[in-house]
């Protein structure tokens, strides 16, 4: 699924078989990053999706690297090729896009990192699978058609694989896991707002804990 680049060593794994649930974290407060992290890990939620969305991704995601060994920090919410470069250089170990376009998977595929291109149509899984691509994202799930979607997907493209995210929750997440083409689901139930800032670190691995055990 991806190729040497400079940027960044060759890596060989799934992101879809490293958990039942990828927690999506939008990170405010790099020093939170770490806490926040170990939390995760403790709580059975080794891949870690750090998003984009703010000015701390790429600090959040260069703190993980460094301090917390047991983590698979991804970047999440990738949608330049500047930032794919920019995420593997911070230690990004995956990459997930909301969507794809040429440009962006050709670097997502020179990244040397395995990577979830976004997706939420028929047309859009056959021309990543045109690509050699057979792991996604699909987003926005609940939006998109859902668990109802995913299985119609099944029986005429069964090479591709999904990580469904937007609108799962805890209690959703199991019909989609039980999908035969859906290797894990991405959230945020287990990072509450109100527990980030405070630092509840304890809830947090908690809430971990229940998402690990969902498969």
């Amino acid at each position: 699924m991806t190729s040497p680049s400079p940027v960044g060593p060759v890596t060989t794994f799934s992101v879809l078989d490293l958990a039942p649930v990828v927690p999506v974290v939008v990170i405010e407060d790099a020093s939170d990053a770490v806490p926040l992290a170990r939390a995760l890990v403790a709580g059975g939620l080794p891949a870690i999706e750090v998003t984009l969305r703010t000015p701390a991704g790429l600090d959040a995601i260069r703190a993980i690297a460094g301090a917390v060994p047991d983590a698979v920090v991804g970047a999440g919410t990738v949608v330049t090729p500047e930032q794919v470069t920019a995420a593997v250089r911070a230690g990004a170990r995956f990459l997930v896009s909301p969507g794809w376009t040429d440009a962006l998977l050709t670097a997502m595929q020179a990244s040397g990192v395995p990577f979830l291109p976004g997706v939420s149509t028929t047309s859009e899984v056959v021309a990543l699978l045109e690509r050699g691509v057979t792991e996604m994202k699909f987003f926005p799930a609940q939006a998109a058609g859902g668990t109802a979607y995913l299985k119609s997907l099944a029986g005429p493209l069964p090479r591709a694989r999904f990580c469904p995210t937007g609108g799962i929750g805890p209690d959703n997440a199991p019909e989609y896991l039980s999908l035969p083409n859906v290797g894990c689901v991405g959230g945020t139930w287990m990072l509450p707002v109100d527990a980030i800032a405070a630092r509840d670190w304890g809830r947090i691995e908690t809430l971990a804990r229940g998402a690990a055990a969902l498969r």
